[in-house]
């Protein structure tokens, strides 16, 4: 435990301002928010089993529109897991019924156009296909038109422009789970009936004027996004408001947040990060937050400042200590570590907690992937931006927030804190309410209330050193704004060995300019249907039982790079045609010589450039390059930083060992590419008719690239120690 108990402030309640007499303001328009609209009723949703039902009731008294935003969607997503007995009500079944219920229903769904490197965590070809693409009045659409490196990230659900939804939750699969977060509970399974950890989560549901605009921001985000136009829905009788679901608040005003990066000359909105700073400065007891991540530095500056005040609020943040696989391991644990370690070193007087949530029978914190700010019982938020830089900058995000204007209002929010720190230590809400009355210290009833079998727990946010030296600052790993070309560029030749070549570089971009152009006349034309994943599927199924199918796949590689063709759409329709090991093979080899490819084109527009930009210093620029290229063509592989294409004639143009590009695309690439032919497409085909060969193939090929990819990142990290201890 990093701080004593009997440290804690206890007069934090004689420094207290009654904060909704005092008329300053969180919530200003035009400055922290888009708009401020009342909510005829808004009700705090804790966790997946309760949303989902309400999403159901919602969406069978629909009329005329439903709306879906996301960061990611699964039609395979069970939404009644907690009726064992009845039948599987799957989202993308649900949908196709009430299209074909009600003949003026629209259902329209824009998720994010993600990078290889989820194939793992989504569904992949029937998003492309079944059941999005069955029915004309369900329109779906992959979200790809972003600045470099960014996502669409806002979670949004509304319902005739009546009833909405925002928070943390995708209708996803590895949502679901009930405020018990028992351990091993057989409901919290996949479709593939694989079981995952306990996983919290909150979302606000909030009607009338405030879901109207919220509604309105949707259609805009979908006109940005496909150019065309939705019509809002008409007014429509009924109540929308789940029965059994009873409001936490009536006639409230609610605050839109959003973050939209500069793009397509559009200006960029950070009025998430502003609100952020805003609530913080403002508060005078306690910020309590919940987020998955924790890594923004105007949030972690704003909030060590406040723990450096003698006389500051308490901040209590829960979160996972666990990252979510070896990928955010290696990027943003470390970045969290960083910060955590600068919000300790400025806690003088010990007002700061750092928590997870236990369960028992599990060996590690339950996921925390809700997005709550709560600051003083006057201020609610929830939404979809992490506590991280992209979220400030980069990624399209929504949050709403409740400010209190009266002693009722300020209540209801205290009772949703209570619920959720009561739900995190395994204790009715009443029993912590009741002890909160007596004590002014939250960390203090807190710390008194903890220790049984669910429980909260101090994290310890530190990581290896030899780690910490490794990983880059967050400007690459978690950048807060858009990244430029030339920035691109930087990750791969340091600025300090770099000269002016304008010439040189003006031909590099004539080139990337050429390209673009050819993609988008060939997108602008009617040979834009060849680009259609069910196109390209037909024709790879057509060419299959060709002797020379692995010609023309190979060859449709290499036009696409020279097109611009997502390569992930290349390496699906693969994997739909062929056989496991050479849709793998076919897949994987397409994508390594369209790959080397562009890399020449890029060497050979590049060489000079090169050369003018280092002089003498060439043989030790190409020595440096040459250490540290791999990492670098790894990271732009497995993280969403550029296109396919613009990497690999970047890299060319830099003069990246030629070793160093082909192995980082390999190791970045196989992976995912594994995932998507094996696990996502052919592998249920070979287990229900498993030829053996086939099979042991496959395993030897996950294996050799699981020992491959383990001996080289070994090897790194030892010459890593050694040069640092040097």
């Amino acid at each position: 435990m990093r701080h004593s108990t009997e440290m804690v402030r206890t007069d934090t309640r004689e420094s207290e301002v009654d904060s909704h007499t005092s008329g300053v303001k969180i919530c200003r328009e035009g400055k922290n928010c888009w708009c401020i609209a009342q909510a005829q009723r808004a009700a705090f949703v804790v966790d997946a089993q309760a949303y989902f039902s309400a999403v159901v009731t919602a969406f069978e008294r629909a009329q005329r529109s439903i709306l879906i935003a996301g960061w990611q969607i699964d039609s395979r997503l069970r939404l009644n897991g907690d009726q064992e007995d009845a039948a599987p009500l799957l989202l993308g079944d649900f949908l196709h019924r009430l299209v074909q219920r009600r003949r003026n229903l629209h259902i329209h769904v824009l998720v994010w156009d993600f990078a290889m490197i989820y194939a793992l965590e989504r569904e992949i070809v029937p998003l492309y296909t079944y059941p999005w693409r069955s029915h004309r009045r369900i329109h779906f659409h992959l979200d790809s038109l972003h600045p470099l490196g960014a996502s669409h990230h806002q979670k949004i659900v509304v319902v005739d422009d009546a009833l909405a939804f925002v928070g943390g939750m995708d209708l996803a699969e590895c949502r679901w789970d009930t405020p018990e977060h028992a351990a091993g509970d057989p409901r919290r399974v996949d479709s593939r009936n694989r079981p995952y950890r306990a996983h919290h989560d909150v979302q606000l549901m909030v009607d009338g004027e405030a879901a109207a605009r919220l509604g309105e921001l949707f259609r805009e985000r979908w006109r940005n996004a496909t150019g065309q136009r939705i019509r809002s829905a008409q007014t429509q009788a009924g109540d929308l408001w789940p029965s059994g679901l009873e409001p936490d608040l009536r006639g409230v005003d609610v605050a839109i947040a959003r973050t939209e990066p500069d793009y397509d000359g559009r200006a960029g909105v950070r009025e998430v990060e502003a609100l952020y700073l805003d609530s913080i400065r403002a508060a005078q007891r306690f910020i309590y937050v919940e987020n998955q991540y924790l890594t923004s530095a105007s949030v972690g500056n704003a909030l060590a400042a406040r723990l450096n005040e003698k006389t500051g609020p308490e901040v209590i943040i829960v979160t996972q200590p666990e990252t979510q696989g070896w990928l955010e391991e290696i990027t943003m644990g470390v970045l969290r570590a960083r910060l955590l370690k600068r919000l300790w070193e400025a806690d003088r007087f010990a007002r700061l907690r750092v928590y997870c949530p236990v369960v028992p029978n599990q060996d590690c914190c339950m996921s925390v992937h809700s997005k709550v700010t709560i600051v003083d019982d006057r201020f609610a938020r929830v939404g979809s931006s992490n506590l991280n830089n992209r979220s400030m900058g980069l990624d399209t995000e929504c949050d709403l927030s409740i400010e209190a204007d009266n002693p009722a209002t300020e209540q209801s929010i205290a009772s949703f804190q209570n619920r959720l720190l009561g739900e995190h230590l395994g204790i009715p809400p009443e029993k912590f309410a009741e002890r909160r009355r007596t004590e002014p210290s939250l960390i203090r009833v807190i710390d008194e209330l903890r220790g049984g079998a669910r429980t909260l727990v101090e994290v310890d946010g530190t990581v290896a050193e030899w780690l910490d030296q490794m990983i880059p600052e967050s400007a690459v790993l978690d950048p807060e704004r858009p990244i430029r070309a030339d920035e691109l560029i930087d990750q791969f030749l340091p600025a300090g060995d770099r000269r002016p070549a304008g010439t040189a570089f003006f031909r590099l971009a004539l080139v990337l300019m050429f390209l673009a152009g050819l993609a988008l006349t060939w997108r602008s034309t009617p040979l834009a249907t060849i680009l259609e994943p069910q196109t390209i599927t037909d024709w790879v199924t057509i060419l299959r039982d060709s002797p020379f199918a692995p010609l023309y796949v190979l060859a449709g590689y290499v036009l696409g790079a020279f097109t611009l063709a997502p390569i992930s759409l290349l390496i699906i329709a693969t994997a739909t045609a062929f056989d496991p090991l050479p849709g793998f093979l076919y897949a994987l080899g397409g994508s390594l010589l369209s790959a080397m490819l562009t890399y020449g084109l890029g060497r050979i527009l590049g060489r000079k450039t090169v050369r003018r930009l280092t002089g003498r210093r060439l043989g030790r620029l190409r020595r440096q390059i040459s250490r540290h290229g791999f990492l670098s063509v790894l990271t732009v592989r497995i993280l969403p930083v550029a296109p396919f294409t613009v990497v690999n004639i970047v890299a060319g143009a830099c003069q990246i060992h030629a070793r160093d590009f082909f192995l980082g695309t390999l190791f970045g690439m196989a992976p995912g590419i594994f995932a998507v032919v094996v696990v996502e497409t052919q592998l249920q085909r070979t287990l229900r008719d498993p030829p053996i060969e086939s099979f042991a193939l496959l395993l030897g090929l996950s294996l050799f690239f699981a020992l491959a990819g383990f001996v080289t990142y070994r090897r790194l990290f030892r010459k890593r120690i050694a040069n640092a201890k040097s």
